[in-house]
């Protein structure tokens, strides 16, 4: 296992192991941008297929709004072979095909693999997008990638080609409309010419700079994949297949801490009920999520908000990562160095928003992969991730969250009177906010507004 926190060294590592395939390339994603990180990976598979590489993309198609030509010109290279899982009918509007089945299209493929050769994958929180690779002046999420070689690669293989010969997972001539004669040309030159645009020369420094695998410090320990029955997005899947009761079957009861990071953290009743148990019998629970002022879906932040007083009378320590200071935030560097700082470092880096999904149990076990602890990564969407016993990684991320979560996050407190407040380290010292920090009223009370309303199994 490598740990891939750094968000240009993520795409460096995917560009590179696209470059050095030989025999194939099969990569699962729930969103793929056609933005220029996208784009350049795009042109990557082109270029590997182009070498007689066989490539299969499998993606969610609820986030393909604008890329029928680009999927469709995939496709029609003899070496591509493009599926959309759990796909739209209804290609326009897509609103359409919401309220007509509601049901089915509520259900996504949330996973994220990339798997070259049968003998290395990266798995973990990142989908294919600027936000997720640090491109752009926008949002920039902070995550975290796992690059694995070993037998738990032929696990990821194995599980790819369950979803890909899955009931949901639809041939692309299936689903969206053939181009005409020319197109994927056209469509090719298009994102070729994303490659030469100024802001892509960093991510291509990046990949030269990427050390080969033999020379990447690796930490060999017993992994083991979990993923969902792909047939859960058709609501057939039994309970033993389902991912969270592989996880915690994995993972073993702790005994005495356990850290959660998940970017969108909506414990419900029943997740409630069992962190504070674990609190009330001596365990730490620390738990790390974003702020109302950085996260990207409110809504989320409202299904998370309104557990926050149980699980601190428990005992149950709560941090909300911040939103950086643009005017105090170091400038982003034209390229990372593949391998520097420590991974909960970068985790804990000038990042807007917090998407990683990381399960600690003990300074022991860890979890890394696309499952957010929400009813709906449990309930609807389809999961994966690398369960992984190595007290080096794990007792890593752990000291240095315990570090760094202090400087980067409020602290969520209760007041003798049951009232909540957040605590910011700044300038050595402590500032109290007795409400909601960074957040507008009318913010706030959207969230309280929402809180209310029946939709939690939905988040």
């Amino acid at each position: 296992m490598h740990l891939l926190p750094g968000a240009h060294e993520a795409f460096a590592a995917r560009a590179a192991l696209a470059r050095a395939a030989k025999r194939s390339i099969d990569a699962q994603y729930y969103i793929w941008h056609a933005d220029l990180t996208g784009s350049l990976l795009f042109g990557e598979l082109f270029a590997a297929a182009e070498r007689g590489v066989r490539v299969r993309l499998l993606l969610d198609d609820h986030n393909t709004p604008g890329l029928d030509p680009i999927v469709a010109a995939l496709d029609a290279h003899p070496n591509i072979e493009v599926r959309l899982f759990n796909p739209f009918r209804i290609r326009k509007p897509r609103l359409l095909g919401f309220l007509t089945d509601f049901r089915r299209l509520n259900r996504r493929m949330h996973n994220k693999s990339f798997t070259v050769d049968g003998e290395a994958t990266i798995v973990g929180g990142r989908n294919v997008g600027d936000e997720y690779f640090g491109a752009g002046e926008g949002a920039l999420f902070v995550d975290l990638d796992v690059l694995a070689v070993g037998p738990v690669v032929e696990e990821v293989s194995n599980d790819f080609e369950r979803y890909w010969t899955s009931a949901p997972a639809h041939p692309t001539s299936k689903v969206v409309a053939p181009l005409r004669a020319g197109q994927p040309d056209e469509v090719r030159s298009r994102l070729a010419a994303k490659a030469n645009d100024p802001k892509a020369l960093a991510y291509m420094a990046a990949v030269g700079d990427l050390p080969q695998s033999g020379q990447l410090p690796f930490e060999w320990a017993p992994v083991r994949m979990v993923s969902d029955n792909p047939v859960k997005v058709l609501g057939r899947a039994r309970r033993r297949e389902l991912i969270l009761r592989k996880m915690v079957a994995t993972m073993g009861e702790p005994r005495r801490r356990i850290d959660l990071v998940s970017g969108y953290f909506v414990p419900t009743r029943s997740g409630t009920r069992s962190l504070t148990a674990l609190a009330r019998r001596g365990i730490e629970v620390n738990i790390l999520t974003n702020a109302l002022e950085a996260t990207d879906v409110p809504i989320v932040h409202a299904g998370y908000a309104k557990w926050r007083r149980k699980l601190l009378r428990a005992g149950v320590r709560i941090f909300e990562l911040r939103r950086p200071d643009a005017a105090a935030r170091p400038p982003r560097p034209a390229r990372s160095r593949p391998g520097s700082g420590s991974a909960a470092s970068r985790l804990g880096g000038a990042g807007s928003a917090l998407h990683a999904k990381t399960f600690l149990v003990d300074g022991e076990r860890l979890f890394v992969g696309s499952f957010n602890f929400d009813p709906r990564s449990a309930n609807l969407n389809t999961e994966l991730g690398f369960v992984i016993a190595s007290p080096a990684l794990a007792e890593g991320i752990q000291s240095d969250l315990q570090r760094l979560a202090p400087a980067r996050a409020y602290e969520v407190r209760l007041s003798p009177e049951d009232r909540l407040y957040w605590v910011e380290r700044r300038d050595g010292g402590n500032v109290r906010h007795d409400i909601e920090p960074g957040a507008s009223r009318w913010r706030r009370l959207a969230v309280r507004f929402l809180s209310r309303l029946p939709i939690e199994w939905l988040l």
